[in-house]
C-alpha cells in the first residue's frame, strides 16, 4: 500500500484544499456554474481513471442536480444531444486540459469553446480542470480506497 500523500504531508494537503476552495469561489465568480464545475470534475475523473474522484464527484454532480441520464451519457457528450452549446463548449475544456499535450484537433475544440464561454468563464473552466486533475493525481498516487455505499450514498460498514 502506497502512503497517502495527503496524511504524510499535512501542510502540503491544506494547500491543496485552500487552492480548491480559491478556485471553486473564482470560478462561480467567472461564471461556471456548480453543476458545470461537477460536469468538469466528473470528466476529468473519468479520463484520469480516478475511482475515489469518480466515485465523490459523481454524488457531488447528482446532488448539484444533473439528471442521472445525463451522468450517464457523459463519456459520450459529444454524441448526444442531452448537453448543450455550453456544456459542449465546457467539456472541451475539460477534455484538452486534462489530455495534454495539445493536438491539433484540441486547440480547434478550444477556440470553438472560447467563443461560446468568453474569455472569463473559459479561463476560470480551465482552472477547475486544473484543480481536478492534481486532486486526481493525488488520489491516484495515494491510492485513496473507494469505500462500498447504498442507495442513499451512506458508506456501508461490514
Amino acid at each position: 500500500m502506497r502512503p497517502f500523500m495527503d496524511k504524510v504531508m499535512p501542510d502540503a494537503w491544506q494547500a491543496a484544499v485552500a487552492f480548491s476552495a480559491a478556485i471553486r469561489e473564482g470560478a462561480a465568480q467567472g461564471g461556471v456554474s456548480p453543476q458545470e464545475s461537477e460536469l468538469i470534475k466528473l470528466r476529468a475523473s473519468q479520463i484520469n481513471a480516478c475511482a475515489f474522484c469518480l466515485d465523490l464527484h459523481s454524488r457531488e454532480a447528482r446532488q448539484s442536480g444533473i439528471p442521472q441520464q445525463k451522468l450517464d451519457m457523459l463519456p459520450a457528450w459529444r454524441e448526444s444531444s442531452l448537453f448543450d452549446e455550453r456544456e459542449k463548449a465546457i467539456l472541451a475544456v475539460t477534455e484538452a486540459t486534462t489530455t495534454l499535450p495539445l493536438t491539433e484537433e484540441s486547440t480547434a475544440d478550444l477556440s470553438g469553446a472560447l467563443s461560446v464561454l468568453g474569455e472569463t468563464t473559459f479561463v476560470a473552466a480551465e482552472w477547475v480542470a486544473v484543480m481536478i486533475n492534481a486532486f486526481n493525481r493525488i488520489s491516484i498516487l495515494s491510492e485513496h480506497p473507494v469505500r462500498p455505499r447504498d442507495v442513499d450514498g451512506k458508506v456501508i460498514r461490514s
